[in-house]
């Protein structure tokens, strides 16, 4: 089959590039080389079609998409940013980004596509009121965050909440720009699916780690961060109280997540689009993540800040259960094996 990885120069996209490459697929990489992501040129594996170009650029999107079988989508600006007024970047990297990738797509009939989507799309994960039940928390209150009161209350009582893993059922409740630009990107992707006949399979990452992340970037994931001062002989810098929960998964797992979706593309049905969560179904919280790099690099501990971000959530853990039962995937990585290996990994320039 031949695949068209758009941002396959990136973190994730390459990782997926060598599998898909690993498992005898042809490839073709569409990648911008955003200076954010790509200090240096990366490189590129033996065999693969590399195209410099952006996905806005219809034309470009037109070239690459020539003899395509199938298309996984990885290209987006991401994280958190750092103020509002990087919304129009997101929104147009993003969703015009994959609009014109779809309608592209459409055009060509190509009709399978795997999504990387992201689980900031729930916004804050599962919890249960002792009292009421499954809840949604309401907003976080900047009152409450610079207390230190980082736990979200049950808004019916106030009482403290469960925290559990969220299923792909849920709600979507998106709470920061780039959690919205996911949401449009995953009902842009069912919208073509239904219109052109395709099979869409959206991939909510939690919190992907692992070789070959940028360095140094406001950008990037947590774990990247927290690598990056350890390497500049600094303490990790670990928000709120590090009791936030998270699910850390090995980039290799989720490159064979893809792997997975894209054979199990062959078997939904036309006109259809599937979410599947991507976790390690081992929740840590940041705090034990910064900890464990901090030991397997032999740098300096991490320090708790009490620092928050308005936009972040408190807690968010995956059920992967969806992409085992239904497509046979496994984690493979453990967090301690993972973390272990990551604190000495190479990263990239960003």
């Amino acid at each position: 089959m031949q695949i068209l990885v758009t941002g396959g120069a990136g973190f994730i996209g390459s990782h997926v590039v060598n599998t898909f490459t690993a498992a005898g697929h042809g490839v073709r990489v569409l990648d911008s080389l955003a200076p954010a992501a790509h200090g240096t040129a990366p490189p590129v594996p033996a065999g693969t079609d590399f195209r410099r170009g952006d996905v806005r650029d219809a034309a470009a999107v037109r070239e690459a998409l020539r003899g395509v079988d199938a298309v996984c989508h990885q290209a987006a600006m991401v994280g958190l940013g750092k103020e509002f007024g990087d919304a129009p970047g997101y929104v147009g990297c993003n969703d015009l980004g994959t609009a014109v990738l779809l309608a592209g797509m459409a055009e060509a009939r190509v009709r399978r596509l795997l999504l990387a989507s992201s689980m900031v799309v729930y916004g804050e994960g599962r919890y249960a009121c002792p009292s009421h039940g499954v809840v949604r928390p309401g907003p976080r209150r900047v009152a409450d965050l610079e207390a230190g009161r980082f736990e979200p209350p049950c808004p019916h009582c106030g009482e403290p909440l469960a925290a559990g893993p969220v299923t792909e059922d849920a709600p979507l409740d998106p709470r920061n720009v780039y959690a919205a630009t996911k949401v449009a990107q995953e009902h842009l992707a069912a919208a073509w699916a239904r219109a052109a006949g395709g099979r869409a399979a959206a991939l909510r990452y939690h919190n992907v780690y692992g070789p070959g992340m940028p360095r140094d970037t406001p950008y990037a994931g947590v774990a990247s961060l927290f690598r990056s001062a350890l390497e500049r002989g600094e303490a990790p810098s670990v928000f709120e109280d590090g009791g936030q929960r998270r699910d850390f998964v090995h980039v290799g797992d989720v490159a064979e997540a893809n792997l997975a979706a894209l054979h199990g593309l062959g078997e939904a049905r036309e006109g259809s689009a599937r979410a599947y969560n991507v976790g390690s179904g081992e929740p840590h919280t940041v705090g034990e993540m910064a900890a464990a790099l901090a030991r397997a690099h032999g740098g300096r501990a991490p320090v708790v800040t009490g620092r928050y971000r308005l936009g972040d959530v408190r807690h968010i853990t995956a059920s992967s259960r969806r992409l085992r039962e239904e497509l046979g995937w496994e984690p493979r990585v453990s967090f301690a094996e993972g973390m272990a290996g990551f604190a000495t990994a190479a990263l990239r320039a960003g």
